[in-house]
């Protein structure tokens, strides 16, 4: 049962998870989103070079009809008008298909950074099996893109209905209207249009982002198990840490242990805590060379008195030198004097038993 319950997918990803997808180039993309920028560049364009492009086009192909006559398409003649066409094209629709271009960058840029991966591109048998193909058919992801595209259907057509209503009576009169005053009315009400449909799928294309990621992101979803190898590595085993922090504490314990009968002097206090301190001639201060809590500061204490080492119970001063100084350090200036007489007072006893 515990199995079962790790091979779920029920943790959140990690963020190596997220970067891994993206990497291989499994990424949040709403097709709408894209959609949307390309209407919004095409709204932008015809807002923005419309009537230039007209104008230009309008100036070609009139100098072209009206000197039809005088055109010369022999020889080498028909490469230049052609190549002229071509340049007079460009410089009218360069701009324009350059915007189109950016915005339809814009829309996958925006969704997410810029991925190089071949393995999207890789073919997968999944693609092309009859059977994947009928889950794919019936899928959830199906049911919501047919009913987003009924949705979008319906209010397209209902904001556009209630943009051409008012102006029924204006469609009605362009059967007799003048051609040039035609192109104008065809523009604004395009226009209108693209405006109104731009400001409506803005919000299919919000709803559908945020459905697009949240497919995403529970597809990335991890099971315990997957959750756990993803620590080990990143971490390491954390067993095999702990048996290397062991061995590495036993170590220290048995070196400062052999040092301990060298120390001059251990301040105990006198069940709980024990430091033991070296001090010679010419040192700066005296150092800590051992200390220890409960049972280790009990060995300490063993180890001292087979050593013949000097044990002076001063509760205080060895609560505050165990929170203070660490082993192979100068003990703080601030336990000199304390430290000092102890010390003092040791030396006067040896000298005392030396007479």
């Amino acid at each position: 049962m515990a199995e079962d319950d790790d091979g779920e997918r029920t943790q959140d990803p990690t963020q190596k998870r997220l970067d891994q997808a993206i990497e291989r180039g499994d990424v949040v993309k709403s097709q709408e989103v894209n959609t949307w920028f390309i209407l919004a560049g095409g709204c932008l364009v015809l807002m923005s070079f419309s009537v230039s492009i007209g104008t230009t086009l309008r100036t070609t192909l009139r100098g072209l009809i009206a000197n039809a006559h005088m055109l010369r398409v022999d020889g080498g003649g028909l490469a230049r008008l052609t190549e002229r066409l071509e340049l007079e094209l460009i410089g009218a629709l360069g701009i324009p298909l350059l915007v189109l271009t950016l915005a339809a960058l814009a829309g996958n840029v925006i969704q997410h950074r810029l991925v190089w991966s071949v393995e999207a591109l890789m073919p997968k048998f999944s693609k092309v099996s009859p059977i994947a193909g009928a889950k794919r058919l019936f899928s959830k992801q199906a049911l919501v893109n047919f009913g987003k595209g009924l949705a979008k259907l319906v209010l397209v057509g209902t904001t556009l209905t209630a943009v051409l209503w008012p102006q029924r009576h204006h469609l009605e009169a362009t059967l007799a209207t003048d051609p040039t005053a035609l192109l104008a009315l065809t523009r604004s009400l395009s226009l209108d249009m693209l405006g109104t449909v731009v400001a409506v799928l803005a919000i299919v294309a919000a709803l559908d982002y945020i459905w697009q990621y949240r497919q995403w992101y529970e597809k990335q979803k991890m099971s315990l198990r997957e959750l756990k190898e993803e620590f080990k590595q990143a971490e390491g085993d954390p067993t095999i840490k702990a048996k290397i922090r062991q061995l590495r504490q036993a170590r220290s314990k048995k070196r400062m242990m052999a040092a301990v009968p060298k120390a001059s002097v251990v301040i105990t206090n006198p069940t709980h805590f024990a430091v033991a301190l070296k001090y010679e001639r010419g040192m700066a201060a005296p150092i800590c060379v051992a200390k220890g809590i409960d049972a280790i500061a009990l060995r300490i204490r063993e180890v001292a008195v087979g050593a013949q080492v000097a044990v002076v119970e001063n509760p205080p001063l060895a609560r505050a030198l165990y929170a203070t100084v660490e082993i192979d350090q100068e003990i703080p200036p601030e336990h000199y004097k304390a430290v000092a007489e102890v010390i003092s007072y040791l030396m006067r006893l040896n000298r005392t038993f030396a007479r």
